[in-house]
């Protein structure tokens, strides 16, 4: 009996309880270095400031609550830059990976 409430309740749970949707994008861009002064931080900051704008425009289709540049490289020319983007669900999503009890056992990748 106690077996066939506890699928019960687990199947009530399935059914009705509603999956939580987090956004987590990290997008790349670049900017172009042929225009800028890179050791003119005001223009590189404008261009930078732009660029991820554009991105918040037209990648995605939710609420930033979080954006946060997470690598710069400058190849060339041009200066790549890797955003991480997240709604408020998202952002405590992270939150929790990085605080949560296995984060002692969490590896660091660079891929």
């Amino acid at each position: 009996m106690k077996f066939l409430l506890a699928a019960l309740m687990l199947a009530s749970m399935a059914l009705f309880g509603a999956p939580a949707w987090a956004h987590v994008v990290q997008a790349t861009t670049s900017v172009s270095l042929t225009d800028i002064d890179p050791n003119d931080k005001p223009e590189l900051e404008k261009a930078l400031k732009s660029a991820v704008n554009d991105v918040l425009k037209t990648a995605i289709a939710f609420t930033p609550s979080l954006v946060a540049l997470t690598d710069a490289q400058v190849i060339g020319e041009r200066l790549y830059v890797r955003v991480l983007i997240a709604d408020e669900d998202g952002e405590r999503t992270l939150q929790e990976l990085i605080n949560g009890e296995d984060a002692e056992r969490a590896t660091k990748v660079r891929i």
